[in-house]
């Protein structure tokens, strides 16, 4: 069976949003540049976000209080699904991630099907704090563990899923812990892979005049929750001598939009999907 062909009216951008009155009307404006729909997911701000929002042509959920992330992304995913789109791209409401970039995450997933598709800070990283850096590689090397093969940026929140990821059911993780548990349990339970496509890395900088709000990832305290969230997994996982192996024959994949790729590069699966 032959699966369509994605496209801005078959994929939804969800946007998990606290406290984003900055800079939420950009970003909504951007995405809806490139995608006909765009959910918001008001998390229990305290600002004016979900004013600025409902005044916007798009669809705006609330939390009374604050959830985290994950919950967040599940309530916009839900969205997603009840309204029948192919896929989701998400973007964080910071205005860190360009618009600009969701049409090559849509090339991206039709070239790659069955894989979440990641939007990875590789351009003008040296921009990025270098704790960050280093936390991200971290990240990327732990969660490579729980996936079964490597990756590159695997704390960017700007993605694009599939409609079988957006339907996998109780995945673990609240906060930013999701955002990790979600690219493992796609890798065990579908044989999802990952395929990153490079983009700009973007924070408040001496060289820009662009104005970001702090950043919500608390990195001792996030990056701790993650690592020993996924240390639990591949502990539980087993089979320890397997997963080493596959991460060695399985390098990250990148694929560029509008760069010469003669040969298609096949993303890296798991196996044999497994619960997990």
């Amino acid at each position: 069976m032959t699966v369509p062909p994605l496209h801005r009216g078959n994929v939804a951008v969800v946007v998990p949003a606290l406290n984003e009155a900055l800079r939420i009307a950009e970003v909504v404006g951007g995405a809806l540049e490139h995608c006909d729909h765009v959910i918001v997911v008001d998390d229990g701000s305290d600002d004016a976000t979900a004013d600025i929002v409902s005044a916007l042509p798009v669809t705006l959920l609330r939390h009374p209080q604050r959830q985290g992330k994950g919950a967040a992304l599940r309530a916009g995913f839900a969205e997603a699904r009840r309204r029948g789109f192919a896929a989701v791209v998400t973007m964080d409401g910071d205005g860190q991630h360009r618009a600009s970039d969701i049409p090559r995450l849509i090339e991206a997933a039709n070239r790659h099907p069955n894989c979440i598709v990641n939007g990875a800070r590789l351009k003008k990283r040296s921009t990025q704090p270098w704790y960050r850096r280093l936390g991200n590689d971290f990240g990327d090397w732990g969660i490579a563990w729980g996936c079964g093969y490597r990756l590159v940026d695997s704390q960017s929140g700007q993605r694009l899923y599939p409609a079988g990821v957006l339907a996998l059911q109780d995945v673990p993780g609240e906060g930013f812990v999701f955002e990790a548990q979600i690219l493992i349990s796609a890798a065990r339970e579908l044989g999802c892979g990952v395929v990153s496509v490079p983009v700009e890395t973007r924070y408040r900088s001496a060289d820009s005049d662009e104005q970001f709000r702090k950043s919500h990832f608390r990195l001792f305290h996030d990056l701790y929750q993650i690592t020993s969230h996924v240390v639990g997994q591949v502990l539980s996982h087993g089979d320890l001598a397997d997963v080493y192996r596959r991460r060695r024959r399985c390098p990250p994949v990148i694929f560029d939009p509008g760069m010469p790729d003669p040969e298609p590069e096949r993303a890296p699966s798991p196996g044999t999907p497994q619960a997990g």
